[in-house]
């Protein structure tokens, strides 16, 4: 007689209280029947903990863990909250699929690749090598990117992914964000199909074939794409306001048999179109899914109510919206601050001693950040920072002059004030076209033998030393070099060489290259304040004198004032917050204000930068702005601030001194230009 062994339930064997460890909110998300669900997560509302606690209530519950899928934007988010799910259940969660779409993708492909003749050994190439791979295709497909302008490799890139991840065509692609080489579209083309051809031939993907070839295989092969259909009964998707078109797709695609998918996201902080996530996704999603059940977490445990009522406030503006309100759990504190600064040197400087009063009081230095729109509105703020000695550290990103179009434009400057500066010698002669290291290392050789440096430079046998196609572009090189020379004004030199030559540089060789063309308008605009070049590259030399690295002396070991972008600073929190440059054109960016669409998503950046702060927001308005022929330019006060109403936030007034608070007084109407 065969023996017997009953198994225990997996409810039986672990017993969570679900209702003790979470608000009425978090429950209805965790222990919802299943079906499309749709949860609307405000900032600071525990999404993280209402999903991870919605994945042990379905293992708890007896669904299989190989049979679960979450997907999350970084692999570290997955880990961590499978391994919170392991804690509370009590048992091994390695079966659930968790990562990002690009892990995922890169399974299933392994596993089901073949009939798409993809190989289960492929190589995944990073970006650098996805960059050189290209240029090779530009190579072999008879394009000489020396003779016109013609996108670089890394350009090239970014225009294959907005392609796969946006699912555009082409054209549409290049008239919407690269309009400067819409001519160009038959050569690009061929380039991107030459690229596809060596990844095929040589099994090789790269980031967004992952994605692309996953919703091929959906699309193309019914079978695999009801395999996995039925395989997953249970979708969760985390930040679902930053997927794409793409991966959009594939999670309909995915959740086609069940049904049971779960979006987890925040439509006010949808704040990353430039990198092609697709708002429509999470503001469309109860129109793809008629039957979806709605769930909102609106209790925010970060913030004081008075940050709240002004985040709140604010995103109402915006037409396209999912309806939902922030509730403070903490205690009142301070309203928000408006700080009417009289420039944007004041305001660096208000920002610094603000920091160094908060420091008197009690802070920390990692208690402070100060986030901005756009990375050059740090540009005063850190060398004001320098100065005082307030360590800081650049969230994300490099210092602003660390930054490559920064050296670039700067090394320009330094030869003037140098000529035998070396380092930046080497530097703008690589930057032409047909000159690599070798031809670079041979012209600085020979005109570094004598005194007169740039004489030589200007000589026709150094030219001589360069091939006959290279020589053009030399002379031209010499002759800016020349004119530059003759100018006294930083400001007027910086403007010369983005006019004359280096504008083109930056569209063919660089991504975002207006953005990067602003960093250095406003580099120009900073310049204007100094009367000699000298000056103004001591002042940049010095900015870079604290390193990411910088030691606080003291009880604390490392410690630093974050400055950051407010889409590198999503996620993240602090108690003291501090928002510069809160005027039009500014915060909201002039390139922002031509569309609804891209004015509602600007609103939503805002909307990012408020919900970082837990204690006190200081939101700082420059009134007057110095641009770079030292004529004074008034700035009218952002409209995130004018169209709310006035006792929502607190004036403080600037004084010599310590800036004050006028509490209990009225304040006054934001002044008008």
């Amino acid at each position: 007689m065969a023996r017997k062994f009953t198994l225990q339930s997996r409810t039986a064997a672990c017993q969570i209280d679900f209702a003790a460890d979470l608000n009425e909110e978090q429950l209805a998300v965790a222990t919802a029947p299943g079906g499309p669900m749709l949860v609307i997560a405000g900032a600071g509302s525990g999404k993280t903990r209402a999903l991870t606690y919605r994945l042990a209530w379905l293992v708890n519950s007896g669904v299989d863990p190989s049979r679960i899928m979450l997907v999350t934007f970084t692999n570290r988010a997955a880990r961590e909250m499978l391994s919170r799910v392991e804690v509370l259940v009590k048992q091994k969660t390695r079966d659930i699929w968790g990562g990002t779409f690009h892990h995922i993708a890169n399974r299933i492909l392994r596993r089901h690749g073949k009939v798409l003749d993809i190989s289960p050994d492929f190589t995944i190439l990073d970006r650098e090598d996805s960059k050189d791979l290209i240029a090779s295709c530009v190579q072999d497909a008879g394009i000489d990117i020396r003779q016109r302008r013609f996108p670089q490799k890394s350009v090239l890139a970014a225009i294959s992914s907005f392609v796969q991840n946006t699912l555009e065509p082409l054209e549409d692609v290049l008239s919407k964000r690269y309009p400067m080489f819409v001519r160009d579209v038959g050569e690009i083309e061929k380039v991107l199909v030459l690229y596809t051809t060596r990844k095929k031939e040589r099994q090789l993907l790269d980031f967004d074939d992952l994605l692309s070839l996953w919703l091929r295989l959906l699309t193309e092969q019914e079978q695999i794409r009801k395999a996995l259909a039925s395989q997953f009964q249970h979708i969760l998707v985390d930040e679902y306001q930053d997927t794409n078109a793409i991966q959009g797709s594939i999670v309909d695609l995915l959740a086609s048999e069940h049904r049971n998918l779960t979006v987890v996201g925040d439509d006010s902080q949808s704040i990353y179109s430039f990198r092609g996530a697709s708002f429509e996704n999470i503001i469309t999603f109860s129109q793809r899914y008629p039957d979806v059940r709605e769930y909102r977490l609106e209790t925010n445990y970060r913030s004081v109510v008075e940050i709240l009522t002004l985040a709140n406030a604010s995103i109402v503006f915006n037409s396209r919206r999912l309806p939902k309100t922030l509730n403070a759990q903490r205690p009142s504190g301070l309203k928000p601050a408006i700080v009417p600064a009289q420039d944007h040197y004041v305001q660096a400087r208000f920002i610094a001693e603000y920091v160094l009063h908060l420091l008197d009081e009690g802070r920390n230095l990692n208690d402070i950040a100060v986030l901005y729109r756009s990375h050059w509105h740090s540009l005063e703020i850190q060398l004001e920072f320098q100065r005082r000695n307030i360590p800081f550290s650049v969230r994300g990103g490099l210092r602003f002059f660390e930054q490559a179009h920064m050296k670039d434009v700067l090394c320009y400057m330094r030869i003037l004030l140098n000529p035998h500066d070396e380092l930046a010698w080497l530097r703008l002669l690589k930057m032409l076209p047909r000159v690599g290291s070798a031809l670079s290392h041979r012209l600085w050789q020979h005109i570094s033998h004598g005194d007169e440096t740039f004489e030589l430079a200007r000589k026709p046998e150094t030219a001589g030393l360069l091939p006959a196609g290279a020589r053009p572009f030399y002379m031209d090189f010499v002759g800016l070099v020349a004119e530059l020379k003759r100018l006294n004004s930083p400001a007027e030199i910086i403007d010369t060489i983005l006019d004359c030559c280096y504008d083109d540089y930056l569209i063919s060789h660089y991504d975002r290259a207006e953005l990067r063309k602003q960093d250095i308008r406003a580099l120009a605009n900073f310049a204007a304040q100094y009367n000699t070049l000298e000056a103004f590259l001591a002042d940049v030399a010095l900015a870079g004198e604290f390193s990411g690295e910088s030691v606080v002396t003291g009880p604390t070991e490392q410690e630093f004032v974050i400055l950051s972008t407010v889409h590198q600073a999503k996620g993240l929190e602090w108690p003291v917050v501090f928002i510069p440059w809160l005027a039009d054109g500014r915060f909201p960016t002039d390139m922002a204000i031509n569309t609804q669409e891209d004015l509602e998503e600007e609103r939503r950046v805002f909307h990012v930068a408020v919900t970082r702060a837990k204690d006190e927001l200081y939101l700082v308005v420059p009134q007057l702005y110095h641009n770079r022929s030292k004529s004074l330019v008034i700035m009218k006060p952002s409209r995130f601030l004018t169209e709310i109403a006035q006792d929502l936030t607190e004036p403080m007034e600037l004084e010599e001194g310590m800036p004050h608070l006028i509490a209990g007084e009225k304040q006054e109407a934001l002044p008008e230009p």
